[in-house]
């Protein structure tokens, strides 16, 4: 039996309340002796109903974010009265309309908005745009937007050729083991095959940033962040530049490299391209980076690359 705390005081109950739903959007029309597992399943079925917009809104809403790095609405735990307005709200709702008739498939609405005209645009700026809408609120470019922590961390390991795409199972750890719960932890510099595996399969500690890649605004597991903050700071570029982890992968893609394109050097520039910006490179760029490989060798040459804001921003 639930009942409704006067004041909020859970010693001072007050009027019994049964189950039931938002009203304005459905009656679940369970009585009070209804058993906990009937209530779950209408619960599920109202939350998930054709004619409750509002959780289609809201995953739509996530979703558009993740690409364009701020929500339709840019509040995306808050769509209430005290929450952002819609930038685009016709669009929305369309969004989360085309949702539920794909049967809620979030690969179709994932297709759907990376074939889009507005996220194949180019992010170069124009000046009387720029002037009205500095942010790119109105999407008349692509927003330029850093790469998170973690996806840089994958992004790394997927240039070097060590990513372990091994799904499930035990996570790895990202921290050296402590016999002491409260003495600070330290993070690992080193990981073997384990540890290769994309960062969603690392084993988060709460309070506690991440080694290198926590500087780049990943938060820690005591956190609920809607939003992340994206901040720039020299510490990042050192970590990225200096670190143990940064340089090592480096090495493997030269190691790699080399096997590939003995003694060939332009060969070799284009393969550490491609593994990491995704696209060849210029006459020019083999023009100056030949003799630069040549004199201080290719690891030297991804870790310049991985420093890149092409490499570390998605433009």
């Amino acid at each position: 039996t639930t009942h409704l705390m006067v004041g909020g005081d859970p010693q001072k109950p007050g009027k019994e309340v049964g189950p039931g739903f938002i009203s304005v959007i459905s009656d679940l029309e369970l009585g009070p002796d209804s058993t906990d597992s009937h209530r779950r399943n209408s619960l599920a079925s109202a939350i998930t109903a054709k004619d409750n917009p509002l959780t289609a809104r809201v995953i739509v809403n996530r979703v558009w974010q993740h690409y364009f790095g701020t929500g339709i609405v840019n509040t995306p735990s808050d769509f209430g009265l005290n929450g952002g307005r819609p930038s685009h709200d016709q669009l929305l709702d369309w969004l989360a309309n085309y949702l539920i008739e794909q049967n809620w498939s979030l690969k179709q609405l994932h297709r759907k908005l990376l074939s889009s005209a507005t996220f194949r645009q180019a992010s170069q700026t124009k000046q009387n745009a720029f002037s009205i809408d500095s942010n790119s609120r109105l999407l008349w470019r692509f927003p330029p937007q850093r790469l998170e922590g973690e996806v840089l961390r994958d992004a790394i390991l997927r240039g070097s050729g060590k990513l372990n795409t091994k799904q499930f199972g035990v996570p790895f750890k990202l921290f050296k083991d402590s016999t002491n719960q409260f003495a600070k932890r330290v993070p690992l510099n080193r990981f073997d095959q384990s540890g290769w595996r994309r960062m969603i399969y690392g084993e988060k500690v709460r309070l506690t940033q991440i080694g290198v890649f926590g500087v780049f605004d990943c938060p820690d597991a005591s956190q609920m962040m809607p939003t992340r903050s994206v901040s720039t700071s020299a510490v990042q570029a050192l970590a990225l530049f200096n670190s143990e982890f940064v340089n090592r992968q480096a090495e493997f893609m030269a190691e790699a490299i080399t096997q590939q394109f003995p003694e060939d050097t332009k060969r070799q520039i284009v393969s550490a391209f491609q593994r990491t910006l995704s696209r060849p490179p210029t006459q020019q760029e083999i023009q100056e980076l030949q003799p630069f490989v040549e004199n201080y060798g290719l690891q030297d040459l991804g870790r310049i690359l991985f420093n890149l804001n092409e490499f570390v921003f998605i433009n």
